[in-house]
């Protein structure tokens, strides 16, 4: 019967652990280039095994991992706005080191220098900030990550690539600092760069709110279950005892 309630308990905290989840794709719903986060539950054995001989299967508190779909570009007509083509980022060299994001709103600093909203330098394909001419008109980049201005190269967006099933951390919404170095990519025909365009988020709103509604409901349950199995519990230990 005890194993009865960790069991439930194992569900609630990973129940818990789900809602949070949502909350935050919901809270980031129009995020610009944000990733949804996903869980992954896994069943875990108890090594030994109840009363009645029979196996306890546990679930996991789950592991995070990014919904790597894309989200629809949206089209803005601002010669800095950028989104990326495929599986790729953009590089930032912020205070905590290199983040990756699919964040595109970038403005020129009074330097030339490219930066992100936040103001973070953008960094090309080497790994180095984007300088551009302040002088030279707006750029125009092609979908090779090329930028130009008046009509000379004068350098590249960067893209880049990293394994984040090895980890990742969150940082400023839409970014991501990854445990697996990240590459740049290098003569991929199905990566590049949309100017003009922003990424909406990847969050689909509707299909956050079924599964908020259905955790919820699962929560509900599990917690009935275990009023129910700490009645039969006393009222078990009542008999025992002697008090009935």
């Amino acid at each position: 019967m005890q194993s009865g309630l960790y069991v439930s308990l194992s569900s609630q905290m990973a129940l818990e652990k789900r809602l949070t989840t949502i909350a935050d794709n919901m809270a980031n719903v129009n995020t610009t280039g944000f990733r949804a986060t996903e869980v992954k539950f896994d069943e875990m054995v108890a090594a030994t095994r109840n009363k009645l001989n029979t196996k306890v299967a546990f679930v996991s508190q789950g592991n995070d991992y990014l919904n790597q779909g894309n989200g629809e570009l949206q089209h803005t007509g601002n010669m800095l706005d950028f989104a990326v083509k495929g599986d790729a980022w953009f590089a930032l060299d912020t205070p905590a080191g290199q983040v990756l994001t699919r964040d595109g709103r970038f403005t020129i600093k009074d330097t030339g220098e490219l930066v992100s909203i936040r103001g973070y330098p953008v960094l090309d394909a080497g790994g180095a900030p984007i300088q551009l001419n302040t002088t030279g008109g707006e750029p125009a980049v092609g979908t090779d990550g090329i930028i130009y201005q008046g009509g000379r190269q004068i350098g590249s967006l960067g893209l880049f690539e990293a394994d984040i099933s090895k980890g990742y951390l969150r940082y400023e919404n839409s970014g991501i600092m990854t445990t697996d170095q990240p590459r740049a990519v290098v003569d991929r025909f199905n990566v590049g760069v949309e100017q003009g365009y922003l990424e909406n988020s990847n969050v689909n709103a509707m299909r956050e709110i079924t599964q908020l509604i259905e955790v919820n409901r699962a929560f509900e349950s599990v917690s009935s279950l275990m009023r129910d199995s700490e009645d039969s519990f006393k009222e078990a230990v009542q008999t025992l005892g002697g008090s009935r």
